[in-house]
């Protein structure tokens, strides 16, 4: 059910190959015990183009989507464990970030519930 969409400069994957990136989370994610099994789901977007407070500096963003019901304190412990593995993995990234927003359950819908 959680989806982590990595938005990141293009130069990123010139570093580490996408493969790579999207396990790392995964793997990160899939750590905190706050999901199924094989639930997670990862993807990437590289920019080419971009404007980042008017310069080009590489960049990593992820936005999480995850079904609702995790305490704050578990969201933060989340943010905290993929954001310190991305650091570790790209030390000279200046900017790396992660924002975790809920699915309602009330509203979510998928082609197996209908």
């Amino acid at each position: 059910m959680p989806h982590f969409v990595i938005d990141c400069s293009q130069n990123i994957i010139k570093t580490k190959s996408p493969k790579k990136i999207i396990q790392k989370v995964y793997d990160t994610a899939e750590s905190t015990d706050l999901f199924d099994k094989g639930d997670i789901k990862v993807r990437i977007n590289p920019f080419e183009y971009y404007n980042i407070g008017n310069t080009e500096d590489d960049f990593i963003h992820i936005f999480a989507n995850i079904m609702e019901g995790r305490t704050i304190s578990q969201k933060k412990n989340l943010s905290r464990k993929i954001i310190t593995e991305l650091k570790l993995m790209f030390p000279n990234v200046p900017i790396i970030s992660i924002n975790i927003r809920d699915f309602e359950k009330a509203t979510y819908c998928n082609k197996s519930m209908v």
